[in-house]
């Protein structure tokens, strides 16, 4: 293998870290416009770095013997043992390379846009050091060389989103939806580290190589002792699991994601597209050899967990009105089926078709989803709401947005030529070839996926014209270059032949598409874009008739299916009544009581023999006479005893 420089690649982490460090610090000094152009400056270069290391790593020196090798560099941080320490570092393989190149690119576009979006507004400075930490965040985990420093970055990940959510912080539901967004997600990463201490402690290393190493003999070890009826190393990766599944908001960790709306849009493209939500995937795919050689049990559960998770929230986006809730819903479905394909994958070659169609979409969905934020954003900026009931007849107002949104639209919902069609088809054929139920509840979600998005793009372009109080235009160049180039992404991305760079065994082959599964998904993507068309082109009564008929339903998904009654109902009548309530009583009335009580002893003997050391000489010179005066007379009646005798 070719020397390999890492020096640009350290850098591509380290610049966020630095301009989040001078806009945190120095920002309130600055014009606003001057950092936003020194944050933008930063995610340029390190887009150009992260490209750069992407043509060498793929293309110069990764390659050997057919197949990509980890290629990596770190500094020994926390030693425990010999082999169990925890290092920092770099650690670029095919997954990780790509995750620079979707991160960075997505991050710029954000930068940018938010140029135009965010002008004016209160803590326009600190919004950039937001978005610099977030991107800090989210490379160095894909880059982490162990599982420990993955964590680290994994909650650093965790607190950025908490304080993009909560820009706006006078907001009360700002507040709120981002004390959710942070509370739920911790709860599934104590999960997460409970899992990681069970797989280290088995391993003997936080390591990648070691713990994704074929044939690890840990493995077996953790095969062979079982508790509760699953294997150590099945209940490690399930908790590990859990920790992904809240981060990537699947159920029933999904309640925190369309509550994470109400922080910036731009930012919330970045935490949809690119970042945060995807983590769990990256978590997932990174482990991947383990799951799938050590809990192939747990790498099924995953599937139908992301197979439901979509459907579930397809059918939930089909009822909402406010656009960027439709958005988090998609982004919730979406996700899911990425986990799914990586939960009907098998390890190398073909057999690995869902791994590799995993990592497409996310690389796919990457661009459509933040080209839809970014849509979303210059729409609200146009009309000044959220709501659909408050658009309509915008497609010859706003003609960029439209056209970018269109690409958008035809690359979600699985159409031809578009990118999500080459990803999302990869995704079917896998689940096809592995598991029939899984596919056809992906059949049936990829459809509602194509009427809700036709629906929300009719109900914003066309349906009814409005009569709005401000006549809305395009915005400026700042927000309108983004999208044209998102969606030249949008539509382009498909066409790169993924699986000659990312497989689960990093040995590339051909892949094809499989003509029966992609008909067959086509076909049902145009019954549902045609039923949308029938319903909301022009405004009509059917809709109101068909949600009056099943009302149930309507009502149930209209409010989410009452998960965030239900999560409420277990904290506060399970968990606080139940739980934390008599721990807090056995506290106070117990613990307390027994340590109030060692203190009023102390004292109480404290008072009593206070009078011992009260600073008079006399006293003194006293208790020393009586004190010998007692040895004396001790002593003589112990001499006249022993003559006696």
């Amino acid at each position: 293998m070719e020397h390999f420089d890492f020096t640009y690649s350290i850098l591509i982490v380290a610049l966020p870290a630095i301009m989040f460090v001078i806009l945190g610090l120095g920002g309130k000094y600055m014009k606003p416009v001057v950092a936003g152009i020194l944050g933008t400056t930063s995610l340029s270069v390190m887009t150009i770095l992260s490209y750069l290391t992407a043509y060498q790593y793929f293309f110069v020196v990764g390659k050997v013997d057919g197949a990509y090798q980890a290629i990596h560099t770190a500094v020994r941080w926390l030693t425990f043992t010999d082999k169990l320490h925890i290092d920092l570092g770099v650690y670029l393989d095919p997954i990780s390379v790509m995750m620079l190149v979707v991160i960075t690119t997505v991050s710029l576009m954000v930068h940018v846009y938010s140029l135009g979006y965010m002008k004016g507004e209160k803590g326009f400075q600190r919004y950039y050091a937001f978005l610099s930490l977030f991107s800090f965040a989210m490379l160095g985990l894909v880059v982490a060389t162990n599982i420990f420093q993955m964590y680290i970055f994994w909650e650093l990940v965790g607190v950025s989103s908490f304080l993009l959510i909560s820009f706006y912080y006078i907001k009360p539901s700002a507040v709120a939806a981002s004390k959710k967004a942070f509370i739920v997600t911790r709860f599934a990463d104590f999960f997460f580290l409970v899992g990681i201490l069970l797989l280290s402690y088995f391993s003997g290393s936080f390591d990648f190589t070691d713990i994704t190493a074929q044939g690890a003999p840990f493995i077996a070890t953790m095969q062979g002792s079982s508790f509760l009826g699953l294997s150590i190393i099945s209940w490690a990766m399930l908790l590990i699991f859990m920790g992904g599944a809240g981060k990537s908001a699947m159920m029933p960790f999904h309640i925190w994601l369309p509550d994470a709306m109400e922080g910036p849009t731009p930012a919330s493209a970045l935490i949809h597209a690119a970042t945060m939500v995807v983590a769990g995937v990256f978590l997932v795919a990174r482990l991947f050899p383990v799951y799938a050689f050590g809990a192939p049990d747990i790498l099924h559960f995953i599937g139908y967990v992301g197979a439901i998770t979509a459907l579930f929230a397809a059918i939930v986006a089909c009822t909402q009105t406010d656009i960027k809730r439709v958005l988090a819903f998609s982004t919730i479905s979406q996700i899911a089926f990425m986990l799914t394909s990586l939960g009907v994958s098998e390890y190398g070659g073909h057999e690995g078709l869902g791994y590799m169609a995993g990592m497409f979409h996310l690389f796919t969905h990457a661009f459509f989803k933040a080209l839809l934020f970014l849509c979303a954003g210059a729409i609200i900026h146009a009309v000044h709401s959220n709501e659909m009931d408050d658009m309509g007849g915008l497609w010859k107002k706003l003609p960029i947005t439209g056209v970018a949104f269109a690409v958008a639209l035809f690359a979600i919902a699985g159409i031809p030529f578009f990118s999500g069609f080459y990803s999302k088809d990869e995704i079917l054929a896998a689940a096809y070839e592995h598991n029939k139920i899984i596919y056809f509840i992906l059949s049936f979600a990829a459809g509602l996926t194509a009427f809700y998005m036709t629906r929300l793009f009719l109900r914003i372009f066309f349906y009814e014209k409005k009569h709005y109080h401000h006549e809305p235009h395009e915005a400026g160049p700042a927000m309108a270059i983004p999208l044209i180039i998102l969606a030249i992404f949008a539509f382009g991305a498909g066409y790169v032949p993924f699986s000659q760079f990312v497989t689960s065994d990093r040995m590339p082959y051909d892949a094809h598409i499989n003509m029966q599964v992609a008909i067959t998904s086509v076909v049902i993507s145009l019954i549902g874009m045609g039923i949308a068309f029938k319903l909301y082109y022009k405004k009509n009564e059917i809709p109101d008739k068909i949600s009056t008929s099943i009302s149930t339903l309507y009502t149930w998904a209209l409010h989410k299916f009452y998960f965030d009654e239900l999560w409420l109902f277990v904290t506060r009548s399970i968990i606080f009544k139940r739980i934390s309530k008599p721990i807090a009583w056995f506290d106070r009335n117990i613990v307390d009581a027994f340590m109030d009580s060692l203190a009023y002893v102390t004292q109480a003997a404290a008072r009593s023999i206070k009078g011992l050391q009260s600073g008079y000489i006399q006293q003194y010179a006293l208790a020393y006479l009586l004190g010998a005066l007692i040895l004396v007379v001790g002593f003589a009646g112990w001499l006249i005893c022993f003559i006696c005798k």
